[in-house]
């Protein structure tokens, strides 16, 4: 929408008058054709208003104090849009009434109301987001908060501030000084995104800084471990008891194709026993990447492996306090401790939690395979 001329008009609504006779008074604003009204919740005798010039006529004190908050609303009308004009926002009817009306605070930072979302994020952690997620957009704001200063010069900036040239910058800066590879940084941009988004459908913004920006990922080839390496795995000896604890959680992985978040969040609800005794896990999958949303019932078979890892940590602390069958830490460390594993092992892959999803396919390990190698 173009800066066009601001109108401002006052009327009364002359066929719905309030229980008193008197008209309600309305104010509209008009930019460009397009209009939007609200009631000023005040009213006015019909015999008294003047529809030419948009007031009372009357000189009685109802009148004048009538009178007195119209120029009020006209002058803040104008001040909001002059505002507005010099935040470069998308101007319109709508969100002029809002600033005139306090309800809409104007000059929305970016930081702040990233940090504000993530907020709420964290009060739905577990339910609508991962701890993976939530780690991820507080990521980025960190980074954002290290490079906002340097390039703008000051500690946060308006989204109306944002522009194609900062969002490269940005893009530069996640990969010479935070040293991510490709994939990260798309993943970052995407979280950084959703709030450009969000801005610009709340008229916060006028232009879209990412416009241009293509968000391609590279191609990757999926690390895995062959027979020989995950048995190795299995078979090392650990004196230090949290390698011991994260190998036993990978292998778990391994044998169930279970994602991260799904091993983090696997209770004695999931686990059911079929009619030849056989223990199954029976769980909804988890989608990650935004919001965790649950698709379809997985159901995988509980191998003497996993079984013998269930039952192992079955009575630790951290399983009976959050009734999970499992003592997962978070992501970071676990991938953390598992590249110190892989070097004890002398295994030269970048060990991750991920990694143990790629373990069924890679090595073809169907059921009947998986109960020989679990022997």
């Amino acid at each position: 929408m173009k800066q066009g001329t601001m109108n401002i008009l006052f009327f009364v609504l002359k066929t719905k008058l309030l229980k008193n006779g008197e008209a309600p008074v309305l104010m509209r604003i008009t930019i460009n054709g397009d209009y939007d009204d609200v009631r000023i919740q005040r009213s006015v005798p019909l015999n008294l208003w003047n529809a030419a010039k948009g007031c009372s006529k009357g000189r009685d004190r109802a009148s004048v104090a009538l009178n007195a908050y119209i120029a009020e609303l006209h002058a803040r009308a104008l001040e909001k849009h002059k505002e507005l004009v010099l935040e470069q926002a998308l101007i319109t009817p709508k969100l002029i009434l809002k600033r005139v009306f306090g309800k809409d605070t104007g000059m929305r930072t970016l930081l702040g109301t990233m940090m504000e979302g993530i907020g709420e994020m964290e009060t739905l952690a577990g339910i609508d987001y991962s701890p993976v997620t939530i780690n991820r957009y507080k990521n980025v704001v960190k980074k954002l908060q290290r490079l906002i200063p340097s390039y703008y010069g000051k500690e946060d900036i308006t989204f109306h501030e944002l522009t194609p040239e900062f969002i490269r910058a940005f893009d530069i800066y996640l990969k010479t000084e935070g040293g991510l590879c490709r994939n990260t940084i798309v993943r970052y941009m995407k979280c950084f995104k959703k709030f450009t988004n969000m801005a610009l459908a709340k008229e916060w913004m006028r232009k879209n800084p990412f416009y241009g920006y293509k968000m391609e990922q590279d191609e990757t080839d999926p690390v895995f471990l062959t027979y020989d390496e995950l048995q190795t795995l299995m078979k090392k000896k650990f004196t230090i008891p949290r390698l011991e604890l994260v190998r036993d959680i990978f292998v778990f992985a391994c044998f169930t194709g279970l994602a991260f978040s799904d091993v983090a969040t696997l209770s004695g609800e999931n686990l059911v026993q079929d009619n030849l005794g056989d223990w199954w896990i029976r769980k909804g999958r988890v989608k990650l990447e935004h919001r965790r949303k649950a698709s379809s019932i997985s159901n995988i078979p509980l191998l003497p492996v996993p079984l013998a890892i269930l039952e192992k940590y079955r009575e630790h602390p951290v399983c009976i306090k959050k009734g999970c069958c499992l003592p997962v830490m978070c992501n970071q460390k676990m991938n953390s401790y598992l590249k110190e594993i892989a070097d004890f092992c002398g295994i030269k892959k970048n060990l991750t939690t991920h990694v143990a999803r790629h373990i069924g396919l890679s090595l073809s390990l169907n059921l009947s395979s998986l109960r020989r190698f679990s022997s």
